[in-house]
């Protein structure tokens, strides 16, 4: 256990951080699923906007890496591309 005050704050700092990373990651995973349930090409442009958004604030914050973010943005690029 830490025995200095400001480890103990790190501690709690930390904590909080990492709730708040594992909140920010799932919503971010919700929308992919919604994006990608989505038939409608128009809806799911919009919805992209969004999710676009939020891997670039997860990479921006280094909850994911920005090659991941990357890589994901590229694919549900694709799928809405590829929506008639």
């Amino acid at each position: 256990m830490a025995n200095h005050k400001s480890a103990l704050k790190r501690i709690r700092a930390n904590e909080a951080k990492r709730l708040r990373n594992r909140y920010q990651a799932k919503t971010t995973r919700t929308f992919i699923k919604r994006l990608k349930a989505t038939t409608d090409k128009v809806e799911a442009s919009e919805l992209y906007k969004k999710v676009v958004s939020m891997l670039d604030k997860l990479a921006k914050k280094n909850v994911i890496h920005k090659n991941n973010a990357n890589n994901k943005k590229s694919r549900l690029a694709k799928f809405v591309n590829a929506l008639s």
